[in-house]
């Protein structure tokens, strides 16, 4: 007879979490909240401290007296849902619930939490239990009051003055007002024309083009070529006075590192998903979250990445020995930089005892179990396996070279890079909303040449462009 009773939300996770506490522990699952307010006005009074009028749920009502029962027989209650302030008001509820019925007498009760479900993890959370946090609870409160108190307002309002079955929320509004505010922004655009000239030009067997920067030692604008009539007279102009050559002005070069990316917090892996995957946002979290909560890759269900609800781009100790020991056995030790990478993550508001979402093994490699994964739960791992990786591997080291190319009334320049040392882009390179916001000549390689050096030009011609309205929202861009 197990002599502890611990509540999780998921039976998936109740499962894997009996398997590592062994036969003094039974596991069971709330299924989610218990209790939420009641679905009528009043629910939350502003004219008495905010106080809140709560029910049970009723699909839940059956497990919370099926906990209730297995209670009976066990010394201590352990709850254990997920380790956030959702997690915390499961726990608080519970409790409450559970004093209600009279049902925690001489019990010990306590409230344990961790961030990946590995054994030791939940283990070691075992091992050191703490008392339900009324601040993480109070948030949570409070969180839940400002949607009800959004939503029961004003969704009537919409009712009677815009469309029946319209609803207004605390995050709904505001997004919406995003999306309206940037289609009244395209709606609103002018197009301009502008021209831009180019020179095609060859060099060791290599054609490339360079583009017009100045013109009679005036350095060119983006409208100050605005119709075919202006670009046709340039070029003619740049032709004759070119006669098919022009000379190497100068030769800039540099050496430039690109960092990788922090770790994903849940923002950041719902944008990536979006942009690599074409994952919806809710697509991406149930994802995730069967990967938190456990697959059986052949030795029993194993959560294979950290908890999926984090705001925090930091990693724990052990887990950045386990990346810098996985990275100099897969990729070489010239890979690994002299010290393991610390992400600072940026909002004030960051829950730091959280870390970045990660794999719980980095040894685990996507391949070796995708036998074991639906293709989304092994694109999604291969991503966050990847990305997490690639955060501690060393810069990548890209050579730039600036060409300038000077015709009589014209100068030309052409831009290119290559990549001296991979590092960390040998893993993963960060996704963009927006490819045209990378600059695709820098990626040109040009010939090797030198100041003074005379190249052949091909044509010189014009090309027509309008400006763009911006793009409307991406589910990632938003």
């Amino acid at each position: 007879m197990p002599k502890h009773l611990v509540i999780v939300e998921s039976p998936a996770k109740a499962k894997t979490i009996e398997k590592y506490l062994g036969k003094d522990f039974h596991v069971m699952a709330s299924y989610g909240h218990v209790r939420d307010l009641i679905p009528k006005e009043g629910a939350v009074d502003p004219d008495h401290d905010f106080e809140m009028k709560y029910q049970l749920i009723e699909r839940n009502a059956k497990h919370v007296d099926a906990i209730r029962k297995a209670l009976k027989n066990c010394d201590s209650l352990y709850l254990a849902p997920d380790p956030d302030r959702e997690g915390e008001a499961i726990a608080w509820h519970i409790q409450e619930i559970l004093k209600e019925k009279d049902a925690l007498k001489n019990k010990k009760i306590a409230r344990v939490v961790f961030h990946q479900i590995t054994k030791h993890a939940v283990q070691n959370a075992i091992k050191n239990p703490r008392d339900i946090s009324m601040d993480l609870v109070n948030a949570q409160q409070a969180r839940r009051a400002l949607d009800y108190l959004v939503g029961f307002t004003l969704s009537p309002l919409l009712w009677r003055k815009v469309r029946p079955g319209l609803s207004a929320g605390r995050v709904q509004s505001p997004a919406l007002r995003l999306i309206c505010e940037r289609e009244a922004e395209i709606e609103k655009f002018i197009s301009q024309e502008y021209w831009t000239i180019h020179a095609a030009l060859t060099s060791h067997k290599q054609s490339f083009s360079a583009r017009l920067t100045h013109y009679k030692n005036k350095k060119l604008e983006q409208f100050d070529i605005n119709d075919e009539k202006k670009s046709k007279t340039i070029c003619d102009a740049l032709s004759k006075n070119a006669n098919g050559k022009c000379r190497v002005a100068a030769v800039t070069k540099k050496e430039r590192k690109r960092h990788p990316a922090a770790p994903f917090t849940t923002s950041t892996l719902q944008q990536e998903a979006s942009r690599k995957l074409g994952f919806s946002a809710q697509r991406t979290m149930q994802v995730a979250q069967q990967l938190y909560e456990g697959i059986d890759s052949g030795e029993g269900p194993v959560g294979l990445i950290t908890y999926m609800r984090t705001d925090s781009v930091t990693l724990a100790q052990e887990a950045l020995t386990d990346l810098r020991d996985c990275i100099q056995a897969r990729y070489g030790k010239a890979l690994v930089p002299t010290e393991a990478r610390i992400y600072k993550t940026k909002s004030k508001n960051a829950q730091e005892a959280h870390e970045a979402i990660r794999p719980t093994s980095a040894s685990r490699i996507p391949a070796d179990i995708q036998s074991f994964l639906t293709p989304e739960q092994f694109k999604l791992y291969d991503l966050i396996w990847k990305r997490t990786i690639a955060s501690q591997m060393i810069d990548a080291t890209l050579n730039t070279v600036a060409i300038d190319f000077e015709v009589k009334d014209g100068l030309f320049r052409a831009n290119g890079s290559t990549v001296v040392d991979p590092g960390f882009m040998t893993v993963y390179e960060e996704g963009l909303d927006d490819k045209k916001s990378s600059d695709e000549e820098s990626e040109k390689i040009l010939p090797p040449l030198k100041e003074g050096d005379s190249i052949p030009i091909e044509s010189i011609a014009g090309e027509q462009h309008f400006t763009e309205p911006p793009p409307r929202f991406t589910e990632a861009s938003l």
